[in-house]
């Protein structure tokens, strides 16, 4: 386990000893003593938190309090509307691809209809037997070797995705989030209205907006990196820098300057080796 401090707070991360074996299925071990209302910046991920430890986090969000194991779609904490905190957190975080997430749930991210959600809503008393043995577990090797053949197993079970909305998402990522809609419709072989309404029924959100979130989550990951607003605007595909100050204000509720210091972002580097910025297939499938 790797030591993150930022400012006054001090995080313990850990990661897996190696690559996951489950495609669009990626995870991080985290044991925060103070979590202090940490903003949740948006990603394009449906994220999974297995929380075991003597204490527990506590998501704040539009719908109130949510404590213990939670799952949220992609783009958790649009506007920063999303905060963590607690004591004593030890949880396992995980990341699924939203190509994944449906058959891993067992239910559409569409039916997370953008909220944070009890674990125990989808998967029921499961998920304290999940607890137990995440924490009887001597090592965090052996959580991570756990938690993956837990979703490698309900992944075989559950139901996929449809192969033109996979592929429309791979052509998202590969292309950095800039691939149009219509482009991605005239490939797959479907019209712009059938590629929106099967997307969205999927994956949880529009295929523009999937586009729109996989920019965004390149150009805040390069300003955390130092990189200068101006250059990451004119290189990620936005028409200028106030455009791009747009977007970041529209999925953080701050500004490029302030996101750039975030902890939430700037763990992701210790918590997600070899993520990388570039927006492959390979990259967001493996995180």
């Amino acid at each position: 386990m790797r030591t993150f401090a930022h400012g006054a707070a001090t995080w313990g991360v850990a990661c897996p000893g190696r690559p996951g074996r489950t495609a669009g299925v990626t995870m991080a071990g985290f044991r925060v003593p103070d979590l202090d209302a940490l903003r949740i910046v948006p990603h394009p991920a449906v994220t999974l938190l297995l929380e075991f430890g003597a204490g527990s986090p506590v998501i704040d969000c539009a719908a109130g309090q949510r404590r213990g194991s939670v799952v949220a779609g992609p783009g958790l904490g649009s506007a920063g509307a999303v905060r963590a905190r607690g004591e004593n957190v030890e949880c396992v975080q995980v990341r699924l691809s939203p190509v994944v997430a449906r058959a891993v749930l067992g239910a559409s991210p569409a039916d997370l209809d953008g909220a944070v959600v009890p674990l125990e809503d989808l998967w029921g008393r499961e998920v304290s037997r999940i607890r137990g043995q995440l924490a009887e577990a001597r090592s965090w090797q052996d959580r991570f070797a756990l938690t993956e053949a837990l979703l490698a197993r309900r992944r075989e079970t559950g139901p996929p995705v449809d192969p033109e909305v996979a592929r429309a998402w791979h052509r998202i990522v590969a292309g950095r989030g800039l691939t149009r809609v219509d482009e991605l419709a005239a490939e797959v072989g479907w019209s712009r209205k059938r590629l929106w309404s099967r997307f969205r029924s999927q994956l949880g959100l529009p295929p523009k907006h999937a586009a729109k979130l996989v920019r965004f989550d390149h150009a805040v990951h390069r300003l955390v990196a130092g990189e200068g607003p101006a250059r990451v605007a004119a290189d990620g595909g936005y028409a200028d820098q106030s455009h791009l100050h747009r977007d970041v204000m529209e999925f953080t509720g701050t500004t490029p300057r302030t996101v750039a210091a975030e902890p939430f972002l700037a763990v992701d580097d210790i918590a997600w080796p070899g993520r990388g910025t570039t927006g492959t297939d390979q990259d967001f499938e493996g995180r």
